[in-house]
């Protein structure tokens, strides 16, 4: 059976070094007169420390120790534990303004998804996510992640829902750090495409891993998150730094032209976009950056030169030859036909499903 996890005690309060100070005064039986005399403090500052108005310094602290034999060690050790608990009280009444800001962040799904802990105690759950976040503040949450100067290089889509939109790439920065990289190197990341393509004939559970060995080989970490709700969205990138790149990647559609087709419209932002932009695809049209990822994607995987002779196909053999012609795998062949011609059900038993568990593996 789990073990109960038991919280620690986190006081209301924080009670100052000076009472201390007094209690230790009055079993030496001394007055404050006397300790004031006998520490060269005057009644005043001895006031100030009791009402924890004023610090023990070190010098202080080393007075004390002289006249009560109590080691410095001990109030400097005191004094840094109640202005520890003062932080944390200002913090924790600061956190207390902010909860309604949380509604807008998804927090249950992230709960579930074992990127926070649970918490019923409202200030304690937002710094749970606050943390989450790598932020100290929903003022300094709102200069990441909503400020003018980044939200005109984002997609528009994520304006709409910057609650989950956030959590998702969050979690994608996440996994992306931990992601072992090279320094990102274009010729390499996009002579690799080329391999990359070759991958669409395994089964996602055999290609996820080299999948991302042959991205981190060339500055580009590949992270798989499963998408929110209200955020449904294919993929996404941004650099983590100058020599770093994430792809993000949702599964969602969960077919393998649908993942491939993403994959390699991200790899076109990757290429040709700016490194100051998060970009989102959300399928929306009327970005040109999106247009032009769109393209890169869809030359990349199967050039336009096919497209005539993958309309005309009436038979699985046709589609399965055009496969190996093209050297991708039958899937995304069946996916582009469908595409062009719209006709949904045609070979569509010939596009294999993906699921999270087979991704996990990677």
């Amino acid at each position: 059976m789990k073990a109960k996890r038991t919280l620690p005690f986190e006081p209301d309060y924080a009670v100052p070094p000076g009472e201390t100070l007094r209690e230790t005064m009055e079993s030496l039986g001394m007055t404050q007169a006397d300790l004031a005399m006998r520490t060269e403090l005057t009644a005043v500052t001895l006031n100030r420390i009791f009402k924890g108005e004023q610090p023990i310094s070190y010098e202080t602290a080393n007075r004390l120790e002289k006249v009560t034999g109590v080691p410095a060690e001990f109030w400097n050790a005191l004094e840094a534990k109640y202005r520890e608990q003062l932080t944390k009280l200002a913090d924790r009444n600061r956190l207390k303004r902010d909860l309604s800001w949380l509604k807008q962040i998804p927090t249950g799904e992230l709960v579930k998804r074992e990127a926070i802990e649970a918490d019923t105690d409202k200030p304690a759950m937002l710094q749970n996510v606050l943390k989450f976040y790598g932020v100290t503040s929903v003022s300094a949450w709102t200069e990441v992640w909503e400020r003018p100067a980044v939200a005109a290089r984002r997609s528009p889509c994520f304006k709409s829902q910057p609650g989950p939109a956030s959590a998702w790439i969050r979690m994608g920065e996440l996994q992306a750090q931990k992601r072992q990289c090279q320094p990102y190197n274009r010729a390499s990341f996009l002579k690799s495409l080329n391999d990359i393509r070759v991958l669409t004939f395994r089964a996602p559970d055999d290609f996820m891993h080299e999948l991302i060995e042959k991205c981190a080989q060339c500055g580009v970490a590949l992270s798989l998150v499963p998408e929110f709700k209200k955020a449904p969205w294919n993929g996404a990138t941004e650099w983590l730094t100058p020599d770093k790149a994430m792809i993000l990647l949702s599964l969602r559609g969960k077919s393998e032209d649908k993942f491939w087709f993403s994959f390699f419209h991200e790899a076109g932002h990757v290429l040709h976009d700016s490194k100051k932009d998060l970009l989102i695809n959300d399928g929306s049209k009327g970005d040109p950056r999106e247009q032009r990822a769109d393209d890169f994607a869809s030359e990349t995987l199967i050039p336009s030169s096919f497209h005539k002779r993958i309309m005309q196909a009436d038979s699985t053999d046709v589609i399965r030859r055009l496969s190996e012609e093209i050297g991708v795998s039958t899937g995304i062949v069946a996916g582009r036909y469908e595409h062009l011609t719209g006709k949904w059900a045609m070979f569509k038993n010939l596009i294999r499903r993906l699921e999270w568990s087979e991704a996990r593996k990677a």
